[in-house]
């Protein structure tokens, strides 16, 4: 599921890295599609929450998570604290995630489950490609991209908490400023600055990809 596609676009070396990877964001991050902004306008029936949050689960609430794993490879010693700190705050959204699905009740009855768990087994899977990548930049890119996509994430998860009576806990991931910093200070190079680019392309891609899926199996359920 992970493309090989390197992001083209002609104004990134006159733009920081950063900034390049929030307009990549505003494109293809999960704000930007259509069954995410359902969930969070309440347009759909309780139970495509429900959905959501066990996929949700499913992909990001394993241990130690893509995060870590990129910490432990410190393909890029540089970004350790920063990793660090992302880390800690990640294990934290994992109790989260594991309080929510929990509260949501069993995973909705769906038609084509099997179909449903092999595309999040390969999603699971292009995340741990991404975490161990070599490339410098690559692996970081993903963490900057899941930091920044996580914003609109806990808003639906932050909706399902709210129908589900679970109580909202306060994030404690870096701030955005010090996430922009360290893209920035890791990016200064064009070739860096390509592969965390490409790294936060493959981010979105897969969080896309999920809510795809999560669309089709609405659809499936009679709810769209």
């Amino acid at each position: 599921m992970v493309s090989t596609t390197v992001p083209q676009d002609t104004e990134a070396g006159e733009r920081s890295a950063w900034q390049a990877l929030v307009r990549l964001g505003e494109a293809d991050a999960s704000a930007a599609h259509p069954h995410c902004r359902r969930l969070l306008t309440g347009s759909l029936a309780p139970r495509n929450l429900s959905d959501a949050v066990h996929a949700l689960c499913s992909v990001h609430g394993h241990h130690p998570g893509m995060i870590a794993e990129v910490l432990a490879h410190a393909v890029q010693p540089e970004a350790r604290d920063w990793l660090a700190s992302a880390t800690e705050g990640f294990s934290a959204e994992r109790t989260y995630l594991a309080q929510l699905t929990a509260a949501v009740g069993p995973l909705p009855s769906t038609p084509g489950q099997a179909e449903t768990e092999s595309a999040l087994v390969g999603e699971r899977h292009a995340l741990e490609m991404l975490a161990r990548s070599e490339r410098r930049g690559c692996a970081t890119g993903a963490v900057a991209a899941l930091l920044q996509d996580w914003g609109t994430i806990r808003l639906v998860l932050d909706t399902a908490a709210g129908r589900f009576g679970v109580t909202i806990p306060v994030p404690t991931f870096p701030s955005d400023t010090d996430t922009a910093a360290i893209v920035n200070r890791l990016g200064t190079s064009p070739g860096v600055q390509r592969a965390i680019l490409f790294g936060a392309q493959q981010l979105f891609a897969q969080h896309r990809g999920l809510w795809s899926l999560l669309e089709a199996r609405s659809s499936a359920r009679g709810d769209l």
